[in-house]
C-alpha cells in the first residue's frame, strides 16, 4: 500500500513519551496530545499523571497486551467518525517492545493515516553510550522469559557480528545474562538501567566481571552486546557445509548464500550454483 501525503484526514498518532525524565517529551508531542480527540494508552493512570503534568485533558481509552485485539476497531470507528487518535504507551515509543502494532496495521488496512513522532526510546541512548560498536546493530528487545526457549533464541544470534540489544527486568537479568554467556562467550558488554533517571548508571564490562553485582541492581535494563568477531577460517568447509553453519543457526537460505559468497570471495551465483548442485 502507498501512503498518501498527508493531509487533514482523521489519523492515528504514534505518540513517544518520556521513558524517566519528564522534560524528554518533545514540543511536537505536546502539541498533538493537544490536538487529538482521543488517546489510547497503555496505563489511563500513568497516563493520567503526564498529561495532568503539562495540563492536558483527553478522553482515554485503555489499549495493552491483552486487549489491543479488541479496540482495534474502535480506533477505526473513532476514525471514520472524524476524530484524530493519539496512541500512547508507559513508557518510551509505541509498538518498540510496547502495545501498538496491533492497532497501527488495522488502521493502516482501513485506509487511514498512521503517522508516527520521532522522540524517546530506550534502545538508542543505551547504544550511543555502550562504547561499543554502534554500526552495525540488531535490536532484539525482551528474549523468550522461557529458560529453554530463550537459550534456543541466543542460540540463533551466536555467530552475528552485529552489536545486539536486548532489555531484561530485573528479576530475569542475572538468568538472562548468565545464559549470554553460556552460549555466546564472555563478550564485551554494556549493561544500562534507569536510563534518563535519577540513578542512571552504565556498566561496561565483560559478562563474568558483571555478573557477580547484578544481584544488587534494581530497575529497568538495557543490554549491549558486542557482536561475534572471532575470525573463522572457512576454508576446510566446503560450500554445502559453509551454507548449513548459516542455515542451522536460522538464517534464510538467501542471506546464507550471500554471506557465504562474500566470506569465500567470490560471486553469488557460484556459490548459489555449487550449493544447488551439491544440496
Amino acid at each position: 500500500m502507498i501512503q498518501r501525503s498527508y493531509d487533514d484526514s482523521p489519523s492515528l498518532y504514534l505518540i513517544p513519551t518520556p521513558i524517566g525524565n519528564l522534560e524528554d517529551i518533545t514540543i511536537r508531542s505536546l502539541n498533538i496530545l493537544k490536538m487529538v480527540d482521543f488517546v489510547f494508552c497503555e496505563d489511563t493512570r500513568d497516563t493520567g499523571v503526564l498529561l495532568k503534568n503539562y495540563d492536558i485533558n483527553k478522553k482515554l481509552i485503555s489499549c495493552h497486551e491483552y486487549n489491543e485485539n479488541e479496540v482495534v476497531d474502535k480506533a477505526i470507528s473513532l476514525l471514520k467518525e472524524g476524530y484524530n487518535i493519539g496512541l500512547v504507551t508507559d513508557q518510551g515509543t509505541p509498538i518498540i517492545s510496547d502495545p501498538g502494532f496491533l492497532i497501527s496495521r488495522g488502521v493502516i488496512q482501513a485506509g487511514f493515516h498512521v503517522i508516527g513522532l520521532p522522540g524517546p526510546t530506550a534502545f538508542v541512548p543505551a547504544l550511543i553510550m555502550s562504547g561499543i560498536d554502534p554500526s552495525p546493530f540488531l535490536f532484539y528487545g525482551f528474549l523468550n522469559s522461557k529458560n529453554s526457549k530463550q537459550l534456543k533464541e541466543l542460540d540463533s544470534l551466536k555467530s552475528l557480528p552485529y552489536t545486539i540489544i536486548f532489555y531484561e527486568s530485573v528479576h530475569r537479568l542475572e538468568n538472562t545474562l548468565f545464559n549470554i554467556k553460556e552460549v555466546f562467550g564472555d563478550r564485551e558488554i554494556a549493561l544500562c538501567r534507569e536510563i534518563s533517571k535519577v540513578y542512571e548508571e552504565i556498566h561496561r564490562d565483560t559478562i563474568s566481571n558483571i555478573l557477580p553485582f547484578v544481584s544488587s541492581l534494581k530497575g529497568e535494563f538495557v543490554i549491549v552486546v558486542k557482536g561475534n568477531t572471532t575470525f573463522y577460517d572457512f576454508s576446510e568447509l566446503t560450500v554445502l557445509e559453509h551454507v548449513k553453519l548459516y542455515l542451522d543457526d536460522g538464517m534464510d537460505e538467501k542471506d546464507a548464500l550471500k554471506r557465504v559468497a562474500k566470506e569465500r570471495g567470490v560471486s553469488k551465483s557460484i556459490i548459489y550454483s555449487e550449493y544447488h548442485r551439491k544440496k
